[in-house]
């Protein structure tokens, strides 16, 4: 008898510590963010942007999977604005994912919110950024996810990891080019350079002294965690005589690819494997823009950085890589359609093979009426106003109560649940003839969104149409990642292209670049309740409407039941 109570106390014991080291082993991390207005200077000028913290880009947050983070954002700017916390599935967490007035009201001027949410089931790269009007282009910052503590990554450990912002930079107030460009419903000023790590590079003027450098030493391997944070442009990176093998997109583990070229759309990231195994000397790392749309301007500059050896005798002149032509789409479709999941990763979970939500979606430009009784006054095509839409629906946000709350307090008439699972016309999508047809060029401005049961399982094609343009669109989901099951160019045919599906090891993805003139099947489950938006990550494409959402409902138990907000959630 006094054994088993010895057993049971030991047991008991033991049952205690790992619990405990099961808390202890994650962490509560917590930052301040600062965000307000600071002048720097780049290509020759002294320019007032909006930074968190006073850098750019902003402050790299580390974290190990299991960790809650807990941000406080004072926004001492004259914007109104909010933080996404881009890929973080938000479990039950959705006041804390950030789109304005999708889940939250904006932080006005001179008040302060916290977010506040756990980071579960991701490893990997992801990012922040601010969600409201182009603040972005300068508000944003690495969110890196590690192992949990005495777990490692699914490959060899890199003897150092190295975060590689892809940025955009404007010689003005990204605020008012914007608005300049809403107020006409025209297309906005381009960008005037391309930045790595917030400096443009020696291509530019003023730039020899602004360039990124990275010392390597010979034989050892890097992780570059490369986040595509510009706001209209999807690019290509390469560094000078290296391959790179790709480990990981979006915070999800992949099978290892090796290429001498990273496509990325903005909000995309990708992680690569990079060994110093050269002739030790200067490499230049460049990226230029992959610019899908035909006849479209566009900032045709390249930015680059340099790769410097530790071993290398001499100062020299680095090699620059040979990049791809703008337009080289079948580069593009080779990178992107050659990733695949990493079924052995922690966190894989295979597609469901049981779909209740079935969505066919066309995504693209259109035009609005101008609203004015003279037409002229408008600067899109035909005098009309340059609009987006998914299934001929032109998003347009609430601007009194975030959607979010509207669902939470059963709000009536902040947004309707009648956005449609297929277009309302059935026509030649990507025909180039059909590009300023008025029959379907035309949209109306909505706030549609899709209401689905939690736990469904949601497959969505998206096809690309050529109105006004073809393009490759990168759409982003909030909240949940998903699966790529397959794409190609044209028309989809399900007689066909169901035949490509592949259910064995996808990748996946929170932002899928839609190919141009072509079409991208994907999947999800909806097991997470609240209000998703997806959307269209090209700013320019945003405000315009290419976007809906996801009303997804409350689970059956209290631990599938949004919580409420917190105490000093923002008020509208």
């Amino acid at each position: 008898m006094r054994h088993q109570i010895f057993l049971l106390f030991a047991c008991t014991i033991i049952a205690i510590f790992a619990s405990c080291s099961s808390y202890v082993s994650a962490e509560v991390v917590e930052h301040s963010f600062h965000v307000q207005n600071r002048t720097i200077t780049r290509l020759c000028r002294r320019q007032v942007i909006t930074a968190v913290n006073g850098s750019l880009p902003g402050p790299a947050i580390r974290v190990n999977e299991g960790d809650t983070l807990v941000v406080h954002v004072y926004n001492l700017s004259p914007y109104n604005l909010t933080i996404h916390w881009h890929g973080v599935f938000q479990l039950l967490s959705g006041w804390a994912d950030g789109p304005e007035f999708a889940t939250q009201c904006p932080i006005r001027p001179g008040h302060s919110y916290t977010y506040k949410f756990k980071i579960t089931g991701q490893e990997g790269t992801l990012w922040w950024h601010a969600h409201v009007s182009w603040l972005r282009a300068t508000v944003h910052g690495a969110l890196i996810i590690r192992p949990k503590k005495g777990h490692s990554y699914p490959f060899p450990k890199p003897y150092r990891e190295v975060p590689i912002l892809l940025g955009e930079w404007w010689n003005a107030n990204v605020v008012d080019v914007e608005n300049a460009a809403l107020a006409t419903g025209s297309a906005p000023n381009n960008s005037d350079a391309y930045t790595i790590n917030g400096w443009p590079g020696d291509l530019y003027p003023c730039s020899v002294n602004q360039t990124y450098k990275l010392k390597v030493k010979h034989g050892k391997t890097y992780l570059l965690r490369i986040i595509n944070a510009a706001l209209n442009n999807q690019l290509f990176f390469k560094i000078a005589n290296h391959k790179m093998k790709v480990v990981a997109v979006d915070a999800a583990y992949t099978d290892p690819y090796v290429t001498d070229v990273v496509v990325t759309g903005p909000g995309q990231t990708t992680d690569v494997l990079l060994t110093a195994d050269q002739l030790p000397a200067s490499y230049y790392m460049a990226a230029n823009p992959y610019a899908s749309a035909a006849g479209v301007p566009f900032d045709n500059t390249t930015t680059r950085g340099i790769i410097v050896y530790e071993e290398a005798l001499l100062a020299s002149t680095p090699i620059m890589p040979i990049l791809p032509a703008f337009n080289d789409t079948p580069t593009a479709h080779k990178f992107f359609t050659n990733i695949t999941g990493l079924v052995t990763s922690p966190f894989w979970n295979p597609p469901s093979r049981k779909v209740d939500e079935h969505m066919f979606i066309t995504i693209g430009l259109g035009l609005t009426a101008c609203g004015k009784s003279r037409n002229a006054t408008c600067g899109g095509p035909n005098g009309q106003r340059f609009s987006a839409s998914m299934n001929n629906a032109s998003f347009q946000f609430p601007d009194k109560i975030s959607m979010l709350e509207a669902f939470f307090y059963n709000v009536g008439g902040v947004y309707t649940t009648d956005f449609p699972d297929k277009p309302p016309l059935k026509f030649d999508y990507t025909n180039p003839n059909n590009s300023m047809n008025p029959a379907i060029i035309m949209t109306k401005k909505s706030t549609k969104v899709k209401k689905i049961k939690f736990n469904s399982t949601v497959e969505i094609v998206f096809q690309n149409t050529a109105l006004i343009g073809i393009e490759n669109h990168p759409i982003h989901l909030h909240g949940f990642n998903f699966h790529v099951l397959a794409q190609g160019f044209g028309n989809y045919n399900p007689a066909v292209d169901r035949k490509k599906f592949n259910l064995v090891n996808p990748q996946e993805r929170n932002t899928i670049g839609v190919p141009v003139g072509g079409w991208a099947v994907i999947r999800f489950r909806a097991n997470n309740p609240g209000v998703w938006l997806m959307h269209c990550h090209l700013d320019v494409h945003l405000p315009w409407g290419l976007a809906t959402a996801f009303v997804v409902e409350n689970g059956p138990t209290l631990s599938t039941t949004l919580p409420p907000p917190p105490p000093d959630l923002p008020k509208c």
